[in-house]
Protein backbone atom coordinates (compact mmCIF):
# COMPACT_ATOMS: atom_id res chain seq x y z
CA UNK A 1 0.00 0.00 0.00
CA UNK A 2 2.77 2.41 0.95
CA UNK A 3 4.58 1.59 -2.31
CA UNK A 4 1.43 2.39 -4.31
CA UNK A 5 1.10 5.72 -2.51
CA UNK A 6 4.70 6.63 -3.42
CA UNK A 7 4.04 5.79 -7.07
CA UNK A 8 0.92 7.98 -7.09
CA UNK A 9 2.81 10.90 -5.47
CA UNK A 10 5.66 10.54 -7.98
CA UNK A 11 3.24 10.54 -10.93
CA UNK A 12 1.45 13.61 -9.60
CA UNK A 13 4.79 15.41 -9.19
CA UNK A 14 5.87 14.58 -12.75
CA UNK A 15 2.52 15.70 -14.10
CA UNK A 16 2.76 19.00 -12.23
CA UNK A 17 6.23 19.66 -13.67
CA UNK A 18 5.05 18.91 -17.21
CA UNK A 19 2.12 21.27 -16.71
CA UNK A 20 4.46 24.09 -15.60
CA UNK A 21 6.70 23.50 -18.62
CA UNK A 22 3.74 23.62 -21.01
CA UNK A 23 2.52 26.91 -19.54
CA UNK A 24 6.03 28.44 -19.81
CA UNK A 25 6.29 27.48 -23.51
CA UNK A 26 2.85 28.89 -24.18
CA UNK A 27 3.86 32.19 -22.58
CA UNK A 28 7.01 32.39 -24.73
CA UNK A 29 5.08 31.70 -27.93
CA UNK A 30 2.47 34.33 -27.07
CA UNK A 31 5.19 36.91 -26.40
CA UNK A 32 6.89 36.17 -29.73
CA UNK A 33 3.58 36.35 -31.56
CA UNK A 34 2.84 39.76 -30.09
CA UNK A 35 6.26 41.06 -31.08
CA UNK A 36 6.06 39.83 -34.67
CA UNK A 37 2.60 41.15 -35.42
CA UNK A 38 -0.37 38.90 -36.09
CA UNK A 39 1.40 35.82 -34.76
CA UNK A 40 4.07 35.97 -37.46
CA UNK A 41 7.78 35.72 -36.61
CA UNK A 42 9.20 39.04 -35.47
CA UNK A 43 12.65 39.76 -36.86
CA UNK A 44 15.62 37.76 -38.02
CA UNK A 45 17.53 36.70 -34.92
CA UNK A 46 21.13 37.00 -36.00
CA UNK A 47 23.83 35.43 -33.87
CA UNK A 48 25.29 38.87 -33.17
CA UNK A 49 22.04 40.18 -31.68
CA UNK A 50 22.20 39.83 -27.91
CA UNK A 51 20.05 36.85 -27.06
CA UNK A 52 18.37 37.19 -30.42
CA UNK A 53 16.15 39.78 -28.78
CA UNK A 54 14.62 43.06 -29.84
CA UNK A 55 16.67 45.52 -27.88
CA UNK A 56 20.41 45.51 -27.31
CA UNK A 57 22.60 44.43 -30.16
CA UNK A 58 26.34 43.93 -30.29
CA UNK A 59 27.25 46.57 -32.81
CA UNK A 60 30.62 47.88 -33.77
CA UNK A 61 30.98 51.42 -35.08
CA UNK A 62 33.36 52.27 -37.86
CA UNK A 63 36.23 52.47 -35.41
CA UNK A 64 35.54 48.88 -34.36
CA UNK A 65 34.36 49.61 -30.81
CA UNK A 66 31.23 48.28 -29.20
CA UNK A 67 28.42 50.77 -28.66
CA UNK A 68 24.88 50.98 -27.35
CA UNK A 69 21.79 49.90 -29.34
CA UNK A 70 21.00 52.11 -32.31
CA UNK A 71 18.05 53.78 -30.58
CA UNK A 72 20.45 55.11 -27.95
CA UNK A 73 22.71 57.07 -30.25
CA UNK A 74 20.88 57.96 -33.43
CA UNK A 75 19.97 61.59 -34.11
CA UNK A 76 16.46 62.21 -35.33
CA UNK A 77 14.66 65.31 -36.49
CA UNK A 78 11.08 64.70 -37.53
CA UNK A 79 8.91 67.54 -38.75
CA UNK A 80 5.94 65.19 -39.00
CA UNK A 81 5.15 61.55 -38.18
CA UNK A 82 7.13 58.94 -40.10
CA UNK A 83 4.81 58.05 -42.96
CA UNK A 84 4.91 58.05 -46.72
CA UNK A 85 8.15 57.01 -48.41
CA UNK A 86 11.22 55.67 -46.59
CA UNK A 87 14.60 56.27 -48.25
CA UNK A 88 18.01 55.08 -47.00
CA UNK A 89 21.53 56.07 -48.02
CA UNK A 90 25.01 55.24 -46.69
CA UNK A 91 27.69 57.95 -46.89
CA UNK A 92 31.38 57.59 -46.12
CA UNK A 93 34.48 59.50 -47.10
CA UNK A 94 33.92 62.16 -49.76
CA UNK A 95 30.29 61.26 -50.45
CA UNK A 96 28.57 64.15 -48.67
CA UNK A 97 27.96 66.29 -51.76
CA UNK A 98 26.65 63.33 -53.79
CA UNK A 99 24.33 62.33 -50.94
CA UNK A 100 22.93 65.84 -50.56
CA UNK A 101 22.35 66.15 -54.31
CA UNK A 102 20.57 62.79 -54.34
CA UNK A 103 18.34 63.80 -51.41
CA UNK A 104 17.58 67.10 -53.12
CA UNK A 105 16.46 65.31 -56.28
CA UNK A 106 14.17 63.12 -54.18
CA UNK A 107 12.62 66.12 -52.40
CA UNK A 108 12.12 68.33 -55.46
CA UNK A 109 9.79 65.99 -57.31
CA UNK A 110 8.25 63.95 -54.47
CA UNK A 111 4.51 63.98 -53.87
CA UNK A 112 4.21 62.07 -50.59
CA UNK A 113 6.19 63.02 -47.47
CA UNK A 114 9.64 61.47 -47.18
CA UNK A 115 11.70 60.11 -44.31
CA UNK A 116 15.45 59.71 -44.79
CA UNK A 117 17.56 57.13 -42.96
CA UNK A 118 21.10 58.43 -43.33
CA UNK A 119 23.98 56.19 -42.25
CA UNK A 120 27.16 58.25 -42.21
CA UNK A 121 30.58 58.43 -40.66
CA UNK A 122 30.65 60.57 -37.52
CA UNK A 123 32.59 63.43 -39.12
CA UNK A 124 29.79 63.91 -41.69
CA UNK A 125 26.91 64.21 -39.22
CA UNK A 126 27.21 67.93 -38.49
CA UNK A 127 27.28 68.76 -42.20
CA UNK A 128 24.22 66.64 -42.90
CA UNK A 129 22.35 68.26 -40.00
CA UNK A 130 23.27 71.79 -41.06
CA UNK A 131 22.19 71.33 -44.68
CA UNK A 132 19.03 69.33 -44.03
CA UNK A 133 17.88 71.64 -41.24
CA UNK A 134 18.13 74.55 -43.67
CA UNK A 135 15.59 72.77 -45.89
CA UNK A 136 13.00 72.21 -43.17
CA UNK A 137 10.94 75.17 -44.37
CA UNK A 138 9.75 72.79 -47.12
CA UNK A 139 7.91 70.67 -44.52
CA UNK A 140 8.00 67.68 -46.88
CA UNK A 141 10.58 65.45 -45.22
CA UNK A 142 12.08 64.29 -41.95
CA UNK A 143 15.28 62.42 -41.28
CA UNK A 144 17.24 60.24 -38.88
CA UNK A 145 21.04 60.13 -38.75
CA UNK A 146 22.82 56.92 -37.78
CA UNK A 147 26.49 56.09 -37.30
CA UNK A 148 28.04 53.40 -39.45
CA UNK A 149 27.46 50.19 -37.52
CA UNK A 150 28.42 46.60 -38.19
CA UNK A 151 28.29 43.40 -36.12
CA UNK A 152 31.26 43.43 -33.75
CA UNK A 153 32.43 40.12 -35.20
CA UNK A 154 34.26 40.84 -38.47
CA UNK A 155 33.34 44.55 -38.30
CA UNK A 156 36.54 45.69 -40.02
CA UNK A 157 36.06 43.15 -42.79
CA UNK A 158 32.47 44.22 -43.40
CA UNK A 159 33.46 47.89 -43.57
CA UNK A 160 36.17 47.34 -46.17
CA UNK A 161 34.07 45.06 -48.38
CA UNK A 162 34.22 46.57 -51.91
CA UNK A 163 33.84 50.26 -50.95
CA UNK A 164 33.97 51.81 -47.46
CA UNK A 165 30.69 51.20 -45.66
CA UNK A 166 28.84 49.90 -48.76
CA UNK A 167 27.90 46.63 -47.05
CA UNK A 168 25.93 48.59 -44.43
CA UNK A 169 22.88 48.10 -46.66
CA UNK A 170 22.90 44.37 -45.90
CA UNK A 171 22.10 45.08 -42.26
CA UNK A 172 19.30 47.62 -42.76
CA UNK A 173 16.51 45.05 -42.18
CA UNK A 174 18.11 44.19 -38.83
CA UNK A 175 18.82 47.75 -37.69
CA UNK A 176 15.56 49.38 -38.86
CA UNK A 177 13.29 46.80 -37.28
CA UNK A 178 10.38 49.22 -37.02
CA UNK A 179 10.41 49.95 -40.76
CA UNK A 180 8.22 47.83 -43.02
CA UNK A 181 9.48 48.85 -46.48
CA UNK A 182 12.48 50.84 -47.62
CA UNK A 183 14.15 52.16 -50.76
CA UNK A 184 17.95 52.03 -50.57
CA UNK A 185 20.01 53.96 -53.13
CA UNK A 186 23.72 54.62 -53.58
CA UNK A 187 24.93 58.19 -53.09
CA UNK A 188 25.50 58.60 -56.85
CA UNK A 189 21.82 58.22 -57.73
CA UNK A 190 19.56 61.00 -59.03
CA UNK A 191 15.76 60.91 -59.24
CA UNK A 192 14.56 62.36 -62.54
CA UNK A 193 10.91 61.67 -61.80
CA UNK A 194 8.99 61.46 -58.49
CA UNK A 195 10.37 58.91 -56.05
CA UNK A 196 6.71 58.01 -55.48
CA UNK A 197 6.76 56.12 -58.78
CA UNK A 198 9.42 53.60 -57.83
CA UNK A 199 7.87 53.32 -54.36
CA UNK A 200 4.61 52.28 -56.02
CA UNK A 201 6.38 49.21 -57.46
CA UNK A 202 6.05 47.64 -54.01
CA UNK A 203 2.41 47.05 -54.91
CA UNK A 204 3.54 44.94 -57.86
CA UNK A 205 5.44 42.47 -55.69
CA UNK A 206 3.77 39.08 -55.62
CA UNK A 207 3.42 37.12 -52.38
CA UNK A 208 6.94 35.65 -52.55
CA UNK A 209 8.93 38.73 -53.59
CA UNK A 210 10.87 40.61 -50.92
CA UNK A 211 13.09 42.98 -52.94
CA UNK A 212 13.30 44.69 -56.31
CA UNK A 213 16.44 45.48 -58.36
CA UNK A 214 17.44 46.03 -61.97
CA UNK A 215 19.70 43.73 -64.03
CA UNK A 216 23.42 44.45 -63.94
CA UNK A 217 23.50 44.33 -67.75
CA UNK A 218 21.01 44.23 -70.60
CA UNK A 219 23.50 42.94 -73.14
CA UNK A 220 25.18 39.62 -72.18
CA UNK A 221 28.09 40.25 -74.54
CA UNK A 222 29.31 43.05 -72.28
CA UNK A 223 28.06 41.51 -69.02
CA UNK A 224 30.47 41.12 -66.13
CA UNK A 225 28.90 38.34 -64.10
CA UNK A 226 28.27 35.98 -67.00
CA UNK A 227 31.88 36.39 -68.18
CA UNK A 228 33.97 36.73 -65.02
CA UNK A 229 32.08 35.84 -61.83
CA UNK A 230 33.47 33.05 -59.65
CA UNK A 231 30.30 32.65 -57.65
CA UNK A 232 26.57 32.11 -58.32
CA UNK A 233 24.60 35.12 -59.57
CA UNK A 234 21.00 35.92 -60.39
CA UNK A 235 19.60 35.35 -63.89
CA UNK A 236 21.60 35.77 -67.07
CA UNK A 237 23.67 38.84 -66.19
CA UNK A 238 23.27 39.38 -62.44
CA UNK A 239 21.59 42.26 -60.60
CA UNK A 240 22.77 45.74 -59.59
CA UNK A 241 22.11 46.76 -55.99
CA UNK A 242 22.56 50.54 -56.37
CA UNK A 243 18.78 50.97 -56.36
CA UNK A 244 17.16 48.39 -54.08
CA UNK A 245 13.49 48.38 -53.10
CA UNK A 246 12.81 46.23 -50.03
CA UNK A 247 9.87 44.80 -48.15
CA UNK A 248 11.89 44.38 -44.98
CA UNK A 249 9.11 42.74 -43.01
CA UNK A 250 9.19 39.86 -45.49
CA UNK A 251 12.99 39.85 -45.47
CA UNK A 252 13.05 39.44 -41.70
CA UNK A 253 10.48 36.65 -41.73
CA UNK A 254 11.76 34.59 -44.63
CA UNK A 255 13.92 31.49 -44.32
CA UNK A 256 16.35 31.46 -47.24
CA UNK A 257 17.65 28.57 -49.27
CA UNK A 258 21.44 28.55 -49.38
CA UNK A 259 24.44 26.44 -50.31
CA UNK A 260 26.01 26.41 -46.83
CA UNK A 261 23.59 24.12 -45.03
CA UNK A 262 20.55 22.03 -45.84
CA UNK A 263 18.58 24.11 -43.33
CA UNK A 264 17.06 27.38 -44.46
CA UNK A 265 18.44 30.45 -42.72
CA UNK A 266 17.04 33.82 -41.78
CA UNK A 267 18.59 36.97 -43.20
CA UNK A 268 20.71 37.83 -40.19
CA UNK A 269 21.94 34.28 -39.66
CA UNK A 270 23.00 33.93 -43.29
CA UNK A 271 25.23 36.97 -43.90
CA UNK A 272 28.37 36.09 -41.97
CA UNK A 273 28.57 32.45 -43.16
CA UNK A 274 28.04 33.73 -46.70
CA UNK A 275 30.91 36.19 -46.37
CA UNK A 276 33.23 33.55 -44.92
CA UNK A 277 32.49 31.12 -47.75
CA UNK A 278 32.79 33.54 -50.67
CA UNK A 279 35.07 36.38 -49.51
CA UNK A 280 37.94 35.18 -51.72
CA UNK A 281 35.67 34.85 -54.77
CA UNK A 282 33.74 38.13 -54.77
CA UNK A 283 34.74 41.35 -56.52
CA UNK A 284 31.82 43.72 -55.99
CA UNK A 285 31.31 43.04 -52.29
CA UNK A 286 27.79 43.19 -50.94
CA UNK A 287 26.29 43.24 -54.44
CA UNK A 288 27.90 39.87 -55.10
CA UNK A 289 26.46 38.51 -51.85
CA UNK A 290 22.99 39.70 -52.89
CA UNK A 291 23.46 37.96 -56.24
CA UNK A 292 24.32 34.73 -54.46
CA UNK A 293 21.29 35.03 -52.17
CA UNK A 294 18.85 35.59 -55.02
CA UNK A 295 20.47 32.91 -57.19
CA UNK A 296 19.26 30.44 -54.57
CA UNK A 297 15.95 32.28 -54.02
CA UNK A 298 14.94 33.65 -57.45
CA UNK A 299 11.26 33.62 -56.57
CA UNK A 300 11.98 36.33 -53.97
CA UNK A 301 13.18 38.99 -56.43
CA UNK A 302 11.16 41.49 -58.43
CA UNK A 303 13.20 42.70 -61.42
CA UNK A 304 12.40 46.20 -62.63
CA UNK A 305 13.53 47.65 -66.00
CA UNK A 306 16.84 49.40 -66.64
CA UNK A 307 15.42 52.93 -66.77
CA UNK A 308 14.93 52.69 -62.99
CA UNK A 309 18.70 52.26 -62.58
CA UNK A 310 20.36 53.78 -65.66
CA UNK A 311 24.16 53.55 -65.61
CA UNK A 312 27.03 54.35 -68.00
CA UNK A 313 27.09 50.71 -69.10
CA UNK A 314 23.73 51.33 -70.75
CA UNK A 315 25.24 53.71 -73.30
CA UNK A 316 29.07 53.82 -73.33
CA UNK A 317 29.24 50.92 -75.80
CA UNK A 318 26.08 51.93 -77.60
CA UNK A 319 22.52 52.24 -76.31
CA UNK A 320 21.18 49.01 -74.79
CA UNK A 321 18.34 50.10 -72.49
CA UNK A 322 15.23 49.99 -74.63
CA UNK A 323 12.92 51.30 -71.89
CA UNK A 324 15.03 54.46 -71.54
CA UNK A 325 15.03 54.98 -75.31
CA UNK A 326 11.22 54.88 -75.27
CA UNK A 327 10.34 56.68 -72.01
CA UNK A 328 13.53 58.42 -70.89
CA UNK A 329 15.62 57.80 -67.78
CA UNK A 330 13.68 57.52 -64.52
CA UNK A 331 16.63 57.15 -62.11
CA UNK A 332 20.19 58.07 -63.10
CA UNK A 333 22.99 56.10 -61.44
CA UNK A 334 26.37 57.69 -62.02
CA UNK A 335 28.65 54.87 -60.95
CA UNK A 336 32.25 54.66 -62.18
CA UNK A 337 32.70 58.18 -60.73
CA UNK A 338 31.26 59.76 -63.89
CA UNK A 339 29.88 62.80 -62.05
CA UNK A 340 33.40 63.90 -61.23
CA UNK A 341 35.42 63.37 -64.41
CA UNK A 342 35.07 64.13 -68.10
CA UNK A 343 34.68 60.57 -69.36
CA UNK A 344 30.86 60.71 -69.55
CA UNK A 345 29.93 64.41 -69.75
CA UNK A 346 26.21 63.71 -70.22
CA UNK A 347 26.01 62.19 -66.72
CA UNK A 348 28.07 65.00 -65.27
CA UNK A 349 25.87 67.66 -66.88
CA UNK A 350 22.73 66.31 -65.21
CA UNK A 351 24.50 66.01 -61.86
CA UNK A 352 25.83 69.57 -61.99
CA UNK A 353 22.42 70.93 -62.97
CA UNK A 354 20.72 69.34 -59.96
CA UNK A 355 23.60 70.05 -57.60
CA UNK A 356 23.34 73.78 -58.28
CA UNK A 357 19.54 73.86 -58.39
CA UNK A 358 17.52 75.40 -55.55
CA UNK A 359 13.99 74.65 -54.43
CA UNK A 360 12.51 77.80 -55.94
CA UNK A 361 10.11 77.20 -58.83
CA UNK A 362 11.77 79.84 -60.98
CA UNK A 363 15.19 78.25 -60.52
CA UNK A 364 13.78 74.79 -61.22
CA UNK A 365 12.33 75.91 -64.54
CA UNK A 366 15.52 77.69 -65.51
CA UNK A 367 17.69 74.58 -65.22
CA UNK A 368 16.16 72.84 -68.27
CA UNK A 369 17.36 75.03 -71.14
CA UNK A 370 20.98 75.39 -69.90
CA UNK A 371 21.06 71.63 -69.23
CA UNK A 372 19.89 70.83 -72.74
CA UNK A 373 22.57 73.10 -74.17
CA UNK A 374 25.22 71.34 -72.07
CA UNK A 375 23.95 67.94 -73.18
CA UNK A 376 24.16 68.99 -76.81
CA UNK A 377 27.89 69.50 -76.28
CA UNK A 378 28.26 65.80 -75.43
CA UNK A 379 27.17 64.32 -78.77
CA UNK A 380 30.74 63.24 -79.49
CA UNK A 381 30.22 60.45 -76.91
CA UNK A 382 27.96 57.41 -77.25
CA UNK A 383 25.86 58.53 -74.28
CA UNK A 384 25.68 62.08 -75.62
CA UNK A 385 24.34 60.88 -78.96
CA UNK A 386 21.11 59.96 -77.14
CA UNK A 387 21.14 62.97 -74.80
CA UNK A 388 17.39 63.49 -75.09
CA UNK A 389 16.72 60.46 -72.88
CA UNK A 390 18.56 62.28 -70.08
CA UNK A 391 16.16 65.20 -70.14
CA UNK A 392 12.85 63.64 -71.24
CA UNK A 393 11.59 62.59 -67.79
CA UNK A 394 13.23 65.55 -66.09
CA UNK A 395 11.30 67.95 -68.30
CA UNK A 396 8.05 66.14 -67.51
CA UNK A 397 8.83 66.11 -63.79
CA UNK A 398 9.50 69.86 -63.73
CA UNK A 399 6.25 70.54 -65.60
CA UNK A 400 4.24 68.27 -63.29
CA UNK A 401 5.88 69.81 -60.22
CA UNK A 402 4.89 73.28 -61.41
CA UNK A 403 1.33 72.14 -62.09
CA UNK A 404 1.06 70.74 -58.53
CA UNK A 405 2.47 73.86 -56.89
CA UNK A 406 -0.08 76.60 -56.06
CA UNK A 407 0.70 79.60 -58.27
CA UNK A 408 1.60 82.86 -56.54
CA UNK A 409 -0.70 85.81 -57.10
Amino acid sequence: MRRNQRIVVLCLGCGFCLLLYAFSQLAVSLEEGAGGGGGMPQAATASWLAGGGRGAARWARSAGTEVLPERAYRYSLKTKPIEGIHLAVVACGERLEESITMLKSAIIFSIKPLHFYIFAEDQLHDSFKSILDSWLFLQTFSYTLYPITFPSENAAEWKKLFKPCASQRLFLPLILKEVDSLLYVDTDVLFLRPIDDIWSLLKKFNSTQIAGMAPEHEEPRIGWYNRFARHPYYGKTGINSGVMLMNMTRMRRKYFKNDMTTARLRWGDMLLPLLKKYKLNITWGDQDLLNIIFFHNPESLYVFPCHWNYRPDHCIYGSNCQEAEEDGIFILHGNRGVYHDDKQPAFRAVYEALRSCSFEDENLHSLLKPLELELQKTVHTYCGKIYKIFIKQLTKSVRDHYDRTPKKR
